[in-house]
This record gives structure tokens, C-alpha cells and sequence, in this order.
């Protein structure tokens, strides 16, 4: 039944993942031109949640990438951040603020 569930959950997330990848994509290639390159973080704040959405789906990457997008500001953090491989332990889907890292 969990597979089941699993199986249905992915095809459900697949057109939000693809729309939020192509929105994404269009922001890299024409606004992020003009506003420069400016992110504190390797990968830039854009490819950082491109690539959450990608790899754990639309609503815990989209938080991982809002947490990230919120620390990079004046005094928040700087340096080489990846994604993470795996969904942190104590993250639900009901308490979405845990997927990201906010400090």
C-alpha cells in the first residue's frame, strides 16, 4: 500500500516539479542577467532549489529552497551549501518549515 501510495504521490508532484523547473530556468536566463550574479552561496540560491525540487520533490524542495533563500541576506550564511541527499528525519509534509536549514 505504500508503494502504492509512493508511486502516486510522484506522479501527482511530477507537473509541479516540471513547471517550477522551467519557471526557474526562465529566471536564471533573463532576470538573473540583468540583477547580476550576487548570491553569497555555491550553488547560487536558483540552482539550490532547482535542484531540491528536482531531486525531493515540489513541496519539500520548494521550502528547502525558501529557507536558503531567506539566509542569504547581510549576516546570514555564505560558502559551499549543496542539497542535501536525503529528507531530513524529523520533516513532515504537515509542518513544512522542517525540511529547511534557517540559520
Amino acid at each position: 500500500m505504500q508503494r502504492i501510495a509512493q508511486v502516486f504521490w510522484s506522479i501527482v508532484d511530477w507537473p509541479f516539479k516540471l513547471v517550477s523547473y522551467v519557471l526557474i530556468q526562465g529566471y536564471r536566463y533573463s532576470l538573473s542577467m540583468f540583477m547580476g550574479r550576487t548570491c553569497r552561496h555555491a550553488p547560487s540560491c536558483s540552482e539550490f532549489t532547482r535542484d531540491a525540487i528536482w531531486r525531493h520533490g515540489f513541496w519539500p524542495g520548494g521550502w528547502m529552497g525558501l529557507a536558503r533563500i531567506v539566509r542569504c541576506r547581510p549576516g546570514g550564511t555564505h560558502g559551499y551549501d549543496p542539497v542535501p541527499e536525503a529528507l531530513p528525519p524529523e520533516a513532515h509534509w504537515y509542518v513544512p518549515w522542517t525540511y529547511g536549514r534557517w540559520e
